[in-house]
């Protein structure tokens, strides 16, 4: 019955849950309501007591018919009926009110948790664990826990009436009380036995949705890619598959809730036939009365209702245990990054960074640098080139303090950047990725988003202090422009503008840039050129450059291959050596320097303006 489908593997950060460690983990989430939940009991208590003693009073009306009794005897316990029925009502609508305020504070903080773990995890984590499957626990596990354990609640009232039932049977037959717990364990073992093949279906479950989840992020997140490439009869597809691995899952999980209803209804029937027959030769041996009899016939079946409810319920109520399982295992992921937040950095860092015999790989077995040594002096500028795979973005990853490194030394002003608070640390930094990303809002927003307590005069004197503000004018409402989605409102070279204004507002003591490739045109270009002038000055700066200008202007140039520093120098010490970097400055620089010079020259043929005081780019040095 353990069938697992392709894609439903377990996430690496999964963890198997006992019971009881889930009920206790549950537990502590609903501490906080104890109030709450001594009402919901209470009430239910009420309309479980109500619901049990209507059978009793239905026997007495039995026995009073039974023996001619005054009609006004029928008469009252017609209305003691009638009360035990608004009783129950109210007390179940007043349980569920409770329970749903309860719940959904429980959900709410729940679904925090998770969330702040998940922005927590290391980058390392997002690497191997997709991001859709994350968002399918934040949402869609925790919405279904609340759901079942709403549901919970009802059977919870209903198995409360049990014991107050077996009170009243007692009570009246001890005989027959005994024969109706004696067949009990037969109804109860069943349950217990669908309770294992649920858990197993239920839990794959939750992984299919999580599946088709991630697969509906991802396809709408490239639909753009997948239309330039009419692949959308791809991505169709791959959906479709995925989907129909979820569908085939819920099929096996059909098959097992199929199972419950008709075996341990057949169990109750035979059960039932049992008490029917033992009470049915009391009565004939006048050992047990007519109505204590049809008492018996009546409790009975409100007796054992609950277990089998609940044998209904099963399937969901372990869809509800591996919802919470799949939950706390994300809140109780940890992360690879090794800090002790020692040192708060409550003062402006120098930036002297220092790698000694650092080794690390994004996988054990592929080591990306391996014994790397580096001085980065305070406010000196290194750029960093090489080909793909060399190890460039590496080394600003870990400065940034995204992965761990597996041995050697990072030291950040002569301290070990494990012993840093990290929040504290990385509000130093200042980083501009490849693909700048701008979150939904004004470009305002995206401007302030590092600084929230900035007011709109600094965010003016910075965006003007680029070129006077020219920039400005090629957005519609100027920094009140929306920049869409992802900023899909903005070309390529306006979200690098953005995103170094972002970083010019903060200040950081470091800065690491890894340029994007795209072709900017030559006025985003220079306004661009400005502000990393200016970011540059300040801060000590770690750069993957892909433009010349920026490698020309850098401190010093490090070539990187396989994660070895093969040459070091400025640019005019590495072309003198004529090296690697020689070789790529020609191969890749100075065809990138030729083809900016034509564009320039034919952008501003096409009547555009030069800004004042630009030049253009030197011409690359004949020969080399």
């Amino acid at each position: 019955m353990a069938i697992m489908f392709r894609g439903l593997e377990e996430d690496n950060y999964d963890r198997q849950y006992t019971d009881l460690q889930l009920y206790r983990r549950i537990g502590d989430f609903f501490a906080k309501y104890k109030g709450q939940l001594l009402a919901v009991f209470g009430m239910a208590f009420a309309a479980s007591v109500s619901l049990s003693i209507r059978p009793v009073i239905i026997a007495a009306g039995v026995g009073a018919i039974d023996q001619r009794t005054e009609i006004s005897t029928i008469s009252l316990l017609v209305g003691a009926l009638l009360v035990t029925v608004l009783v129950e009502y109210f007390g179940n609508w007043v349980r569920r009110r409770i329970a749903a305020r309860a719940i959904g504070g429980v959900v709410a903080r729940m679904r925090k948790d998770a969330f702040e773990s998940a922005i927590n995890r290391d980058l390392s984590f997002y690497d191997t664990n997709k991001s859709g499957k994350v968002v399918s626990r934040i949402t869609s596990d925790t919405q279904e826990f609340g759901t079942i354990v709403l549901l919970s609640s009802d059977i919870i009232s209903q198995l409360a009436s049990v014991f107050v039932l077996v009170a009243i049977l007692f009570s009246r037959n001890a005989q027959l009380t005994w024969i109706v717990l004696a067949l009990s364990p037969f109804i109860v073992g069943g349950s217990m036995v669908f309770r294992h093949f649920a858990r197993i279906t239920t839990r794959n479950g939750a992984r299919a949705l999580g599946l088709v989840n991630d697969n509906i992020q991802e396809s709408v997140a490239g639909i753009a890619i997948a239309k330039n490439f009419r692949q959308e009869a791809a991505i169709y597809d791959k959906f479709n598959e995925v989907n129909t691995t979820s569908y085939n899952v819920n099929m096996v999980r059909g098959l097992v809730l199929s199972l419950i209803f008709p075996v341990l209804n057949a169990l109750a029937g035979i059960a039932f036939g049992v008490i029917i027959y033992f009470g049915a030769r009391a009565v004939l041996a006048e050992t047990v009365t007519a109505d204590t009899w049809y008492l018996f016939i009546q409790s009975v079946d409100r007796f054992w209702f609950p277990f089998i409810t609940l044998s209904a319920f099963i399937s969901q109520f372990q869809q509800g245990l591996s919802s919470a399982e799949r939950v706390f295992a994300l809140i109780d992921a940890e992360n690879t990054l090794n800090q002790t937040g020692e040192n708060p950095v409550n003062e402006r860092l120098h930036g002297e960074i220092a790698f000694k015999d650092v080794a690390f790989g994004y996988k054990a077995d592929e080591p990306v640098l391996n014994s790397f040594s580096l001085n980065i002096a305070p406010g000196e500028d290194v750029a960093f080139v090489g080909h793909t795979g060399a190890g460039k973005s590496t080394v600003a990853k870990l400065i940034s303090r995204f992965y761990e490194f597996q041995a050697g030394d990072l030291l950040i002003d002569g301290q070990d950047i494990r012993s840093f608070d990290l929040q504290a640390y990385r509000q130093q930094l200042g980083i501009v990725s490849q693909s700048p990303f701008l979150f939904s809002g004004t470009v305002r927003d995206n401007i302030r988003y590092g600084r929230p307590d900035a007011s709109d005069d600094e965010i003016n004197a910075i965006a003007h202090s680029i070129g006077d503000g020219d920039w400005l004018d090629t957005l519609p409402n100027g920094l009140d422009s929306d920049v869409g989605e992802r900023g899909a409102r903005l070309s390529m070279g306006q979200r690098q503008l953005v995103s170094l204004m972002r970083v010019l507002l903060q200040k950081p003591s470091i800065f690491i840039l890894d340029e994007a490739t795209a072709s900017i045109d030559p006025f985003t270009e220079t306004q661009i050129q400005e502000a990393l002038d200016l970011i540059l000055s300040q801060s000590t700066s770690i750069l993957i450059a892909h433009r010349l200008s920026t490698v020309r202007s850098a401190d010093r140039i490090i070539v990187l291959d396989h994660g070895n520093i093969i040459e070091s120098g400025n640019h005019d010490e590495l072309m003198a050596q004529g090296g690697h970097y020689a070789e790529l400055y020609n191969t890749y620089f100075r065809h990138q320097s030729l083809s900016y010079i034509e564009n320039a020259q034919a952008y501003f043929s096409n009547g555009h303006d030069a800004p004042e005081g630009v030049e253009p780019e030197i011409e690359p040095e004949a020969g080399n």
